[in-house]
């Protein structure tokens, strides 16, 4: 196997001034260190579009919120967490085996790498919310929530462990059919790192995984106070979605947290 490159290359794919933005969906170059190994399995994308503006609020110092056609987006995203693991050691029994469900965003940074805000991360494990508070100041909250699949049906039921906690349920039906993701899409999921806040700036956390594959996906029901709970707009989730995606899952590794330089 080719030794991994002493660094990553720099995303140059940000959106350019004078024309549309175009996304690859090619993955970077594998990680030269892993810090986190995890599968993600059932997940299932649900996108609202939204103004810039409404949102730029939200976004740690030297980031900007990323946009296709001028908009950007709120994404909800339920999935289940498998074989978490610290960098080569084995998957953590039980703990490492959850759903979660996050609210995000779409950012940019001065480096052109494009990457997800995350405004909120509801976790059905409380030892991953307290690590990833503490550690990489993660907005994750514990709470009560499970997966449940009924052949090519899907179901995530969440509730907030806190009084009056938000909760959220979808319950989705998966064809069989391959789903090749739009522009749109590609804009969505073809996200190689997050940005957060760290206590003296702002971070780059890159991500590595194989390409996304998508299957045929549409709600039955939906019925969501996480998005308004994040972001403070109801009016997002009253509307129709602009993009349903679901893929069976893939395997993902995290590798080190880089400085995002600012003004």
């Amino acid at each position: 196997m080719p030794r991994p490159p002493d660094r990553m290359p720099e995303d140059r794919s940000a959106p350019s001034a004078d024309g549309p933005e175009h996304v690859s969906r090619a993955a970077p170059r594998p990680l030269p260190s892993v810090s986190y190994r995890q599968d993600w399995s059932d997940l299932l994308f649900v996108h609202w579009a939204v103004s810039p503006d409404a949102v730029a609020g939200f976004f740690p110092r030297g980031t900007r919120p990323d946009t296709f056609d001028g908009r950007t987006f709120v994404g909800l995203v339920f999935f289940e967490m498998r074989n978490l693991s610290f960098s080569r050691g084995p998957a953590l029994p039980v703990l490492g085996r959850f759903p979660e469900i996050n609210v995000r965003l779409y950012s940019v940074d001065g480096h052109g790498r494009r990457g997800v805000v995350f405004l909120s991360l509801d976790c059905a494990r409380l030892l991953p919310v307290v690590a990833a508070r503490a550690a990489y100041r993660l907005p994750y909250h514990w709470a009560s929530a499970r997966r449940l699949r009924f052949d090519d049906r899907l179901l995530y039921t969440v509730r907030r462990r806190c009084s009056g906690g938000p909760r959220s349920r979808v319950w989705a039906d998966l064809g069989g059919e391959q789903k090749s993701p739009d522009a749109l899409g590609d804009f969505l999921t073809s996200r190689w790192g997050l940005h957060g806040r760290a206590r003296k700036g702002t971070y780059y956390w890159p991500l590595w995984h194989d390409p996304w594959s998508f299957r045929e996906a549409a709600l039955l029901s939906l019925d969501d106070e996480l998005v308004a709970a994040a972001t403070g707009l109801p009016t997002a989730v009253s509307s129709q979605p602009v993009s349903i995606l679901y893929s069976p899952g893939l395997h993902v590794r995290f590798g080190a947290r880089l400085p995002v330089r600012h003004p």
